[in-house]
């Protein structure tokens, strides 16, 4: 299954772009998770619960990597995670 997530960092920006682009990558809308929040904040509800969905196999899509990560080594964990879950492309 192929799944997506977006980040925007303050109330007043807007997913729009991001989900545009997820959508166009072939994700389904209720398969795209959100959050609103800093890049700094480890919590994520959104994320987490894209995390908790994922099946080997599957497909994870963002816009840019610095909207899943929050720095090089979340990014690094995540891809620990994503040789264990999903396709990475």
């Amino acid at each position: 299954m192929k799944f997506g997530y977006a980040r925007v960092s303050t109330r007043s920006q807007k997913h729009d772009l991001q989900f545009d682009a997820l959508l166009k990558e072939g994700v389904e809308q209720g398969n795209i998770y959100a959050d609103v929040s800093s890049g700094a904040k480890a919590e994520r509800k959104g994320l987490d619960q894209l995390l908790s969905k994922l099946r080997e196999g599957d497909t994870v899509v963002v816009w840019k990597l610095d909207r899943i990560a929050r720095s090089l080594s979340h990014l690094a964990k995540l891809v620990g995670l994503a040789t264990k879950k999903w396709t990475i492309r």
